[in-house]
């Protein structure tokens, strides 16, 4: 059975592990509801989380991914990453990649403003 997972940082189209998404089909852009946080893990991958205030829309991609590729995805994650329900600006909750806040407040870089990955790193001059 396949699921809709909402991705935001290195699986994304173009970037280090997108690789691991051969085989799901990509439905789209998409963004969440303004109710998270994002952190820069290390400059390596965001770090995502929901909050009660203060949150952020994000933006991502949305896939179709069969069992197989979602057990390549979630064994290529790099540490602390985990699967959980994601609120969609559209009122839908799928499946995506979230983080501990209580690993990113305090230890890595809050990029919220900038409300994406790609975003981010273009500010940088890294696009």
């Amino acid at each position: 059975m396949a699921i809709e997972l909402f991705v935001n940082g290195t699986l994304m189209r173009g970037l280090a592990l997108h690789e691991n998404l051969l085989g799901a089909k990509f439905l789209g852009q998409a963004k969440t509801k303004a109710c998270y946080r994002l952190y820069s893990i290390d400059d390596r991958h965001p770090g995502m989380f929901e909050v009660s205030e203060g949150g952020v829309s994000v933006a991502g991609e949305l896939y179709l991914v069969p069992d197989d590729v979602l057990q390549r995805v979630e064994a290529g994650e790099p540490p602390n990453l985990y699967r959980g329900p994601i609120h969609l600006s559209d009122g839908r909750v799928v499946d995506g990649i979230l983080y501990p806040r209580e690993l990113a407040e305090g230890h890595h870089k809050d990029i919220s403003e900038y409300g994406d990955w790609r975003a981010y790193f273009a500010a940088r001059g890294e696009a």
